[in-house]
Formats: C-alpha cells, structure tokens, sequence
C-alpha cells in the first residue's frame, strides 16, 4: 500500500462523522489497472463532482468504492470501516451509468424487491414514484423502458431508503431538461447533510452544484478542491455577433469572437438586453476561459 497521505477536505465533519477514504487505491478490470495510486477523503457533506474525458476511469472509482471491484492495492473505508465488510456497503447508494434493473421485471414489482432488501416501506415505495414522476410506468416492464425512463427507475430505486452517502454516475444522462432539473436539485438537498459522489460529462451540471471537483486524468488524480477556486480571475466572454463592432466596449478580438470582460455571469442577460436593444444580430455567446474544460484535456 502507498504510504503517501490522502487529500483531504474539511477534517471537522459537521454530519455526524460519515467520510469515505481511500488510501493508494489502484483499481481496474482483467488485470488491467484503470486507477493508479487514488488517495483522499472527503467528510465535509457536499456535492463532489467527478470529473474527467472517458476512460479516465469515473465508473472504476464508483465501482470501487461501492465495494464491486476489489481493488489490486490499497484501502477503501466508509465511516472508518472497509468496504468489504457488509457494515460499510449498507451506508452509501450507488446509482449506475448502467441501469441494473432485470427486463423481465414489472417498474413496480422491481421496486417492490429493491425496498424488501432495502428494508423500505410501502409509503417509501410511493413515496420516490410520486417525486420521480414514474406513476404511469409502475405496471410496464422494465424491457419496454425508453432510456430516460429507465433512468428514472433507477433513481427511484436508489432513494428508496435513505442513506448519508450516494455515489451517482451520471445521473441526469437520457433525462429530459426538466426532470434532470429535478435530480439536480433533489441532489442538492441530499448535499445539506450526505456525501454525494456525482459524476458527470456536463460542464454547466459541474459549476451548478458542485461544491468540490475530482478530476481524473488517466487514472490519477489531476485535480481535488474546491470548484471556487478553479474559477478564472476575470470572466470574459466571447461574442459573436453581426454588427457588433464599435458597440461593445472592447476591440478585442479571438478569431470570430470579440472578447468583453464581465463582473461574472449574473451580468450576461444585461448585455444580451443592451446589445439586442442596438440591433446587433447574437449569433453566440460563450465563456472563453473555463478552467473546468481544461481538466478534460
């Protein structure tokens, strides 16, 4: 095992004492490692989102920690104790990229089974079908799903009964912009007392509820803090736009952009108003520095 120390955030845990530590973890599949050496702590209930382009190994953490991949070295605990112990895995939920749900199975029939072995009621049962909206799909098998829909059972599945550590991967993927709206925020008051390991492609889900940012970049850690502090010093945007020219206050330009540095994000409606109101035609508007996109690099 790595004697290097894990990173670590927010040592006083206000939760009670839930935390998730893994100590030089290196994970794969077949004999092939996908993580390398991944050390750090999180305590502090908060929405980390794991970030990183495909391959760099999100899901093989997922599975790690939730106990289905056996690391080849190194330590994963939950609340101080290994995973491989029952006691660590009844504490967290795992959400996967993957819906597990048999075909063969009614929505309502699987979900009866999952809140048997959760130890869930019947008023739980209503209780998630109601908030993730699935009332008309309770008597379809799974098999006849679409794929947002199913991604709707899954979450159903994984609230059924509460716990104060969720590992999410890719949670709003094949949703709807409204109901992804919902997960988001039903993740965010998870986050006001559990640890919540969300990962995700999406760099607008990133900056909107994430707190701290995990990214990996082929298996190893590149970056783990605060999302605060990856933001850029000054937020300039890039305009694209016919007839532009001699109305906005900078000259500067980046290929078929010009560039305007803003107070942050809150100031661009007022901009898109003021330029609209001159008759400059917006064709885009974007951020050009992102500090988030380079972690995908």
């Amino acid at each position: 095992m790595s004697s290097t120390p894990p990173l670590a955030l927010a040592r006083n845990a206000p939760n009670g004492g839930h935390r998730i530590e893994l100590r030089g973890v290196s994970s794969g599949y077949h004999g092939k490692r996908i993580l390398e050496e991944i050390s750090f702590t999180i305590e502090e209930p908060a929405v980390y989102v794991v970030l990183g382009p495909n391959g760099a190994g999100k899901t093989t953490l997922f599975r790690t920690i939730a106990g289905i991949l056996n690391p080849y070295s190194g330590s994963v605990e939950i609340d101080g104790v290994d995973i491989n112990r029952h006691e660590a895995r009844t504490r967290l939920q795992y959400l996967s990229h993957i819906d597990g749900i048999p075909d063969a199975l009614r929505v309502e029939d699987a979900l009866r089974f999952y809140a048997t072995v959760e130890g869930a009621t019947a008023e739980d049962i209503e209780a998630v079908i109601g908030k993730l909206g699935i009332q008309e799909l309770r008597k379809r098998f799974f098999s006849e799903l679409s794929q947002g829909q199913k991604k709707r059972v899954s979450i159903a599945r994984v609230f059924l009964q509460e716990r104060n550590i969720y590992l999410l991967d890719e949670p709003t993927a094949n949703l709807d912009p409204k109901l992804a709206r919902e997960v988001r925020d039903l993740v965010l008051g998870l986050s006001k007392d559990d640890l919540v390991l969300y990962s995700s492609h999406n760099l607008f889900e990133a900056k909107e509820i994430g707190k701290y940012v995990l990214a990996l970049r082929a298996g190893r850690i590149g970056y783990f803090g605060p999302l605060s502090e990856l933001r850029p010093a000054k937020y300039i945007i890039g305009v694209r736009a016919e007839g532009a020219e001699g109305v906005l206050a900078s000259s500067s330009k980046k290929g078929d952009y010009y560039l305007e540095e803003l107070a942050g994000p809150e100031e661009v409606p007022k901009l898109i108003a003021e330029l609209m109101a001159k008759g400059v035609q917006i064709r885009e508007i974007k951020e050009m520095e992102n500090p988030l996109e380079d972690l995908f690099t």
